[in-house]
């Protein structure tokens, strides 16, 4: 499923927080209201990482506060700061 930006944003500007967030939770397939490496590996792709994988274990090493390998709503915030440093575009 694509995710638009909003017309007002350049296609090659960084992705806003938010908007950032919203990806994030998309990619939370199997709806449990969490993100594991998998489900942050496919949202690292779709942001056009160049190794997703590794990316994920970064996210990972950085949000996840109490190590149980997925970053739940309360570590969220950390993974879009995260996210945000590397100022991901969508095409």
């Amino acid at each position: 499923m694509p995710i638009f930006l909003p017309k007002d944003i350049p296609s090659k500007s960084p992705l806003p927080e938010q908007q950032l967030k919203e990806i994030f939770k998309h990619h939370d397939t199997n709806g449990d209201g969490q993100l594991n490496k998998a489900e942050l590996k496919q949202a690292f792709q779709h942001l056009g990482a160049l190794i997703p994988g590794w990316r994920a274990h970064r996210a990972l090493h950085h949000a996840d506060a109490d190590g149980d390998g997925c970053i739940s709503e309360k570590e969220m915030k950390d993974l879009v700061e995260y996210a945000a440093k590397f100022g991901y575009t969508i095409n």
